[in-house]
């Protein structure tokens, strides 16, 4: 089944596939552990992932 492209589920899809994608982060659900919820990412991973990020919405307005 397709998720509609403007709804919450597809932007939280888009986002998590990012974060576990780009940024290597396993989910962006809080686990409220300083080792689990923080990460040190280099400055063109946070690039590659913003410009997924904008991309994505891009095409949502197709």
């Amino acid at each position: 089944m397709t998720t509609p492209k403007h709804t919450q589920e597809y932007k939280y899809a888009a986002l998590t596939n990012i974060a576990r994608d780009i940024l290597n982060i396993e989910t962006l659900e809080t686990r409220r552990s300083d080792r689990l919820d923080f990460h040190d990412l280099a400055v063109w991973s946070i690039r590659k992932a913003l410009e997924a990020a904008f991309e994505a919405g891009r095409q949502t307005s197709k």
